[in-house]
């Protein structure tokens, strides 16, 4: 289930709420029981299993010329 954060304007505080996709626009009360909250933007970050993008495998060699002259 995804997890949403939200900062409380009348306190400050941040918090996580762990709701479905379909609630994510409904309104949040923070754990002081404030109704004044704001869901922040969050950064998601995936990697593959690969550990390149797309899950190709890294290109081997390297240099100026791919690494086949030595140079």
């Amino acid at each position: 289930m995804p997890r949403y954060e939200f900062r409380c304007r009348a306190c400050g505080d941040t918090f996580e709420v762990n709701r479905s996709m379909a609630a994510a626009g409904e309104p949040a009360t923070c754990p002081q029981g404030h109704a004044d909250t704001v869901k922040l933007l969050s950064a998601v970050a995936f990697t593959s299993r690969g550990g390149s993008a797309g899950g190709a495998p890294a290109p081997a060699g390297g240099g100026c010329c791919g690494g086949a002259c030595g140079c």
